[in-house]
């Protein structure tokens, strides 16, 4: 059931977003989307209208996108097993192709499409054209080497591309894909690659949109939401294994993003209607950020 909002309530909306909005106008937010948050047409629709959105207010949104749901079902169509270690993905030679052809033709261009449809101005950049990557090595995992392939971090990010489109006010959305000097296609992660890329451009704001509310002492305790955290606190977190998993890499590139000029970092639940607009425009927020100090 819609909840009935009063004239003077919608009024109050407004003036609490004006002072964000002047704020924010000309700065530049780099938006990782990725999870669950991309399964629900509903929740995709929601979030692409909050990105036209900020755009539409003067604030220059960057769009890094994941894909891993539609990776996984490709690759088991392929009969090929999706694994992880370190919530990174092992990335065989016929795995990187399934990841390549879904991201950049079929993902990347789907975001565009529906950014256009609500108003927005939008271009498609693939990774592999602003991140230069190296490939990583083994990863230690429960006492054991493992090779996890076509996996890359980047080494140098290409930006001249991405500012042309903002200063055009066209939201730039791009791939987590990169490639070493001599044209080998990587995977990265796309919370890394986000992280990678808001530092080049020293965004404002660093936004982690998918199917994690935010940093949860109990998972299953929706009220354990921790709203504000620090570098050293997220350090502390770690080690008493409340951050784990597939959260260890969201945060690490948190962290780093915050050490190389990011001014702030948020993890925001995709589930929360218009939580990208919650999170930055009003004085409680609905997620967790992460701040240097």
């Amino acid at each position: 059931m819609r909840q009935h909002i009063t004239d003077e309530g919608r009024i109050e909306a407004l003036i609490e977003a004006l002072p964000y909005i002047q704020q924010y106008r000309g700065h530049t937010f780099v938006i990782k989307y990725g999870g669950a948050a991309m399964e629900d047409e509903q929740q995709v629709d929601r979030l692409l209208r909050d990105i036209v959105f900020l755009e539409a207010v003067g604030i220059n949104p960057v769009v890094v996108h994941g894909g891993g749901k539609a990776i996984n079902t490709k690759m088991r169509a392929a009969g090929i097993h999706p694994q992880f270690v370190n919530g990174l993905r092992v990335t065989g030679a016929e795995s990187i192709h399934i990841v390549h052809e879904t991201l950049d033709q079929e993902i990347n261009p789907r975001i565009v499409e529906t950014l256009k449809k609500f108003g927005g101005k939008a271009q498609g950049i693939s990774g592999k054209n602003v991140f230069t990557a190296v490939k990583l090595g083994p990863q230690e995992q429960d006492g054991e080497s493992i090779d996890i392939g076509f996996v890359g971090e980047a080494s140098k990010v290409t930006t001249q591309e991405i500012e042309a489109l903002v200063k055009k006010e066209i939201v730039p959305v791009i791939s987590p894909l990169g490639a070493e000097e001599g044209g080998t296609v990587l995977n990265i992660n796309a919370d890394v690659a986000a992280a990678s890329l808001a530092s080049s451009l020293k965004a404002t704001k660093l936004l982690f949109v998918s199917d994690v509310p935010g940093i949860m002492r109990d998972p299953s305790v929706k009220e354990s939401l921790i709203p504000s955290v620090t570098i050293e606190d997220i350090e502390t977190l770690i080690e008493e294994e409340i951050i784990m998993g597939g959260m260890l890499p969201k945060v690490r590139s948190a962290t780093n993003a915050l050490k190389n000029g990011v001014g702030k970092v948020h993890f925001i639940g995709g589930h929360v209607a218009h939580g990208l607009l919650l999170e930055i425009f009003t004085n409680t927020g609905v997620g967790t950020e992460i701040t240097l100090t």
